[in-house]
């Protein structure tokens, strides 16, 4: 079939694996869950993930989004806790107010806690290597006592920490950050601190490095990137930034067509499309159906791993499913 002539051709490099992790299918489905067995409201502390389709997507079902306790009244009502996890005094709250809180914390960050706690437990100094506001890195952080994590978000700030005691050490990560960065930085820190102690397993979760690792094969040999995914998400900044680094000149985050630069993207023979780990499909499709529309699209994935995680929902929403 002959291209239409209005409309220059254009090769989209689809990276695989992209878009929702099995932490955001499990957090997402607790919602729905809850919506379906216990109908609205549900009342979720924070976005239940960073991505304003699927958290409007929500509301509009009965979801309720609060960025504290105290906007949520004496209620029966599920309150779920969302995948980035939260301080220990946010469900000691929540027993004190006999809220009925389900947790969906990813399992992944889960793991990070434990390991402060566990670290903290042999009287080790912590470091937290991560993003200073970030709910993930207050969550962490709101495992223990203040003042028992340091948190270290450069390399600049690695090289200028000075510990209390050098031989008791240990350091854990956010599970969203880039892996080069962090593999600097623990470098560093490995220079300065020989004894320092890290997770059994790396702490950057296996979405997190297969998005990244997707990316870097496929930003090098196209003329630009767009990454799906909100300002607000860690996982999703960090797939532009790997988009740079890796070479790519011109990569964008957006979080729906609409938002798409035009005058930056008009005049390309190849395009590079991933999604970070909140983003739904759905937007992905959005995007190249925008590009359809100004080129004649033809589309290949380019894979870096395959996945098979699966979490399971929190245990009441689960019992409740067997019940049925």
């Amino acid at each position: 079939m002959a291209l239409s002539p209005e409309k220059p051709a254009l090769k989209v490099l689809l990276c695989s694996p992209r878009g929702f992790c099995a932490g955001v299918v499990r957090a997402i489905e607790s919602v729905e869950r809850a919506l379906t067995l216990y109908g609205p409201p549900v009342y979720v502390r924070h976005e239940i993930v960073h991505n304003r389709y699927v958290v409007e997507s929500l509301r509009a079902k009965g979801a309720i989004f609060v960025e504290e306790l105290d906007e949520v009244p004496d209620t029966g009502a599920p309150v779920i806790f969302s995948a980035h996890g939260v301080p220990r005094s946010v469900p000691q709250e929540a027993g004190r107010r006999n809220l009925f809180a389900l947790d969906a914390t990813c399992p992944l960050v889960t793991k990070v806690h434990r390991e402060a706690e566990i670290h903290h437990r042999r009287g080790r100094d912590i470091v937290l290597i991560g993003h200073a506001g970030h709910p993930e890195v207050i969550g962490t952080m709101g495992q223990l006592p203040p003042g028992a994590v340091t948190l270290l978000e450069t390399l600049a700030d690695a090289a200028q920490f000075t510990p209390r005691d050098a031989g008791n050490l240990a350091y854990v990560t956010q599970t969203t950050l880039s892996v080069h960065d962090t593999a600097e930085i623990v470098e560093l820190l490995k220079q300065r601190f020989p004894a320092i102690v890290g997770p059994h397993k790396e702490d950057i979760c296996y979405a997190t490095t297969n998005r990244q690792e997707a990316v870097k094969r496929v930003a090098p040999i196209v003329d630009a990137m767009i990454v799906v995914g909100a300002p607000n998400s860690s996982n999703s900044q960090r797939l532009k930034e790997v988009a740079v680094r890796a070479g790519c000149a011109r990569a964008a985050l957006v979080q729906r067509a609409a938002d798409i630069d035009w005058d930056e993207f008009g005049a390309i023979a190849s395009l590079g499309i991933t999604a970070g780990a909140s983003a739904p499909e759905v937007l992905v499709e959005e995007i190249i159906d925008a590009f359809a529309a100004r080129y004649t699209v033809s589309v290949e994935t380019m894979s870096a791993a395959e996945e098979g995680v699966f979490f399971p929902l929190p245990r009441p929403l689960r019992e409740n499913q067997a019940a049925e």
